[in-house]
């Protein structure tokens, strides 16, 4: 308590980044309404209560506040100094969810714990959990990413760890959103662009062979190659999508007068709630979504430009990532529902039903939120570590040190703390 009264001091007075916040909230407002019009009739006869998932999502969206107050509070060294254990906490809990008994199965992945009447997806954590880490690692070795390919081979264990457990879920969706903003995150930190270009060629041949691995994955991208092709068949979510956008036309059938969420569309309130706002709001309501995610995002890579520019590396590459998985994730769902990519299983950011993803976006909203707060700080006064800073590098050269090592697959090379100036 006394931690949290002395971080509530020191951001008390300072005005929250409401270029960030806004936009943040209008997509949860908007998405609690279209998972209210989409999920009623179905959930009606279901569980005989036409409001029991906006019931839940009200919930999920009251927890989402408390972990933004949370990372809100928490300051960003905290997250550079606790980055290994995070990593390892999420690379627990992806093995736990793959045990029999204690992972649970919905349409053939295996992705949640049961908690109580809640479930937990740890896919959702554990790629928050790859973006800290990596924001230390880049702040540790960026002489070494921006001369050298071997300074983006290093952390390839970790990625390569992840990877494997994503794909034993299976969740090819969580390795197309973390690779991304890892990637992004280290062109962002200086990696030369031949470096990159052969990262995204290997990743893509690697993605070529995982998809022809297994045979689900062949027949989801003929399905998206021509959806038309199987309308009632593997093509039935795809041309069910398309027709909900052209129902929908440039201003929509109206809020609640949805056809395709009559049991045509299946997974209306998750995956595919925007083919429903698109219905019922048309095409200018959809880009009103995409407008706010812009906003978002913009203000997001500038927050972390900014903390660059003040000298503070590890909050301007952990915005970055922070904002790329938003944004690729944003990116991926508004694809697919649109048909301009194979189906992944995503959850769209802040809009879709889901507790797990709604405590990462707003866990992450909080992060940023903070990392704004700290940049103004840092911008009215001289940098000067605090007491608690200073005691975060103490403890640093001792156990946290050895837990960054033995992640970092570098072993016996004794480093300096990874405090942030």
């Amino acid at each position: 308590m006394n931690i949290m009264a002395q971080q509530w001091q020191r951001i008390s007075g300072q005005r929250l980044d409401f270029a960030l916040l806004l936009p943040a909230i209008a997509l949860a407002l908007i998405g609690y309404v279209m998972i209210t019009s989409a999920s009623m009739d179905v959930v009606a006869v279901k569980f005989n209560d036409p409001f029991y998932q906006s019931k839940r999502q009200l919930l999920f969206m009251v927890l989402g506040l408390a972990s933004l107050v949370v990372c809100l509070m928490m300051p960003v060294d905290v997250w550079h100094k606790q980055s290994p254990w995070l990593l390892l906490l999420a690379v627990l809990l992806l093995i736990a969810v793959l045990i029999p008994g204690l992972g649970r199965s919905v349409n053939g992945s295996t992705r949640w714990i049961p908690i109580g009447p809640l479930s937990l997806q740890p896919s959702e954590f554990a790629k928050l959990a790859v973006v800290a880490f990596m924001a230390g690692y880049l702040v540790r070795r960026q002489d070494e990413v921006r001369t050298q390919f071997s300074g983006f081979l290093k952390p390839l264990v970790v990625l390569g760890l992840f990877i494997v457990l994503f794909l034993l879920e299976p969740d090819f969706g969580a390795v197309v959103v973390m690779m991304a903003a890892v990637l992004g995150m280290f062109f962002l930190g200086g990696m030369r662009k031949l470096h990159i270009g052969a990262v995204v060629v290997a990743a893509g041949a690697l993605g070529t062979m995982t998809i022809f691995a297994a045979e689900y994955r062949v027949k989801r991208l003929m399905t998206y190659l021509d959806p038309w092709g199987d309308p009632f068949g593997s093509g039935y979510q795809l041309t069910q999508a398309q027709i909900a956008f052209g129902r929908g036309g440039w201003f929509g059938e109206g809020l609640g007068q949805s056809m395709q969420k009559l049991f045509y569309l299946p997974e209306a309130h998750t995956d595919f709630v925007y083919s429903v706002l698109a219905e019922e709001w048309g095409a200018m309501g959809a880009l009103v979504v995409v407008a706010l995610y812009g906003v978002l995002i913009v203000r997001g890579l500038k927050v972390g430009q900014q903390a660059e520019t003040l000298g503070r590396q590890y909050s301007a590459y952990l915005a970055y990532g922070l904002v790329l998985l938003i944004a690729a994730q944003a990116m991926i769902n508004i694809g697919v529902n649109l048909g301009l990519l194979p189906t992944k299983g995503l959850t769209l950011p802040f809009v879709s039903y889901g507790g797990s993803s709604m405590l990462a976006c707003a866990g992450s909203l909080g992060i940023l939120l903070r990392i704004s707060l700290e940049n103004s700080i840092a911008l009215k006064q001289p940098y000067s570590p605090s007491v608690d800073e200073r005691q975060a590098s103490a403890s640093q050269d001792n156990g946290i040190q050895d837990a960054e090592h033995w992640f970092e697959d570098e072993l016996g090379h004794s480093q300096g703390g990874i405090h942030e100036h």
